[in-house]
């Protein structure tokens, strides 16, 4: 497989703060690729404390990695489809309420903002869904998504069938490979694992 040629993606947040350490690892998997990084975080992700870390220290690792500092507001996020500062966006974790937005056309975060002005260039989209609805509420969208040209997922799974039999996680272990597929505007498969 063709590895990453140095292009330059764009890393967005979204608040299923479970998962922002496997995350953090896909994030630095990436670097070291030597791709270009731009952090983008959505409102939630970027300012809130959880009982799985404090947003500063998050920020602050994430702007470590990357060497940019994160885009967390509408005005940051809009020029990137004018200027086409990005080859691939990349959202995960990506929770229901996103995929809502995305599916919906709702540009009211950094996050979706990003995503609406990156596809008016048509170009790649990767998503890595973590929600506890994703089979339930969430499922449409997720539908609605795959549907759509230039949106791509990462390989994803049930996380705990047996007490969240609703619950996707996304496959964070297969960001890298996703967005090689993505940049050639293909679907990494099995979708599903």
């Amino acid at each position: 497989m063709k590895p990453l040629n140095r292009p330059t993606i764009g890393y967005a947040f979204t608040g299923s703060f479970c998962t922002f350490e496997k995350s953090i690892e896909a994030l630095e998997e990436l670097s070291r690729t030597g791709a270009g990084l731009i952090p983008i975080m959505s409102y939630n992700a970027f300012s809130t404390d959880t009982r799985f870390g404090k947003a500063k220290d998050f920020c602050k690792r994430i702007e470590e990695i990357c060497g940019h500092k994160i885009i967390a507001d509408l005005a940051s996020a809009e020029p990137i489809g004018p200027k086409k500062l990005l080859d691939l966006l990349i959202i995960s974790p990506c929770t229901g309420n996103t995929l809502s937005k995305l599916a919906n056309s709702i540009a009211d975060t950094p996050v979706t903002l990003a995503a609406k002005s990156h596809l008016r260039n048509g170009r790649p989209i990767l998503l890595g869904v973590s929600s506890n609805d994703s089979l339930a509420a969430a499922a449409r969208n997720i539908g609605l998504l795959m549907a759509r040209k230039h949106i791509y997922m990462i390989p994803m799974r049930q996380d705990d069938a047996a007490n969240k039999p609703f619950s996707l996680v996304c496959n964070f272990e297969k960001t890298q490979e996703a967005a090689d597929f993505a940049l050639r505007e293909e679907q990494l498969q099995p979708l599903f694992i």
